[in-house]
């Protein structure tokens, strides 16, 4: 029969036999991360049976998911009479390695830490001799300009040393022709 011409009852029995397989799937799914030893949520059972979240939640289904979660929960005694828990001389072991990996880590860190910083040394070394060295080039032609200009003023500085001395000369008679006429 085609689809179309199902009747009422034939697709409310195809309906009710989907979600009794989506069900069962839901079931299984329960079971087998309850054996595997995977943790169960409602959110995982959902993903593993690919089922919406919302069947997991369903009455009939909720309370298997339910009782998964609390068998779960006291499973850590049983697993440590079937030696699947790890051991106190494991575990401290376990520590052990953890605490020498953490040691060398940080020695790396630490060795990281002043490659970077002697880096970072020579690269302000670089940048301190690269300005040092362009304010002395700019000082040094300043100091050029000013003795050239110096040496263009030169002249000048004879010219007025010399008409220093003239004015000079110049006072020192004017007093004498000035007593001279007074006298």
């Amino acid at each position: 029969m085609s689809p179309a011409a199902r009747t009422p009852t034939e697709v409310l029995a195809a309906s009710r036999a989907v979600s009794l397989q989506k069900r069962q799937r839901v079931l299984d799914a329960v079971q087998r991360m309850l054996a595997d030893g995977e943790p169960i949520t409602f959110t995982t059972i959902a993903r593993t049976a690919k089922v919406s979240t919302w069947l997991v939640y369903a009455e009939g289904v909720r309370e298997h998911v339910e009782a998964a979660i609390r068998q779960q929960e006291h499973e850590p005694v049983v697993a440590r009479s079937d030696g699947r828990q790890a051991s106190p001389a494991s575990l401290k072991s376990d520590l052990l390695m953890a605490r020498e990996e953490i040691t060398a880590l940080r020695q790396e860190r630490d060795r990281l830490r002043e490659a970077v910083r002697q880096q970072l040394g020579r690269q302000l070394d670089q940048v301190g001799n690269q300005q040092l060295t362009a304010r002395i080039s700019a000082l040094t032609n300043a100091n050029r300009q000013l003795e050239q200009e110096i040496a263009q003023l030169q002249p000048l500085k004879e010219r007025v040393d010399e008409l220093e001395k003239d004015l000079a000369a110049a006072r020192s008679s004017l007093r004498k022709m000035i007593r001279a006429e007074n006298a």
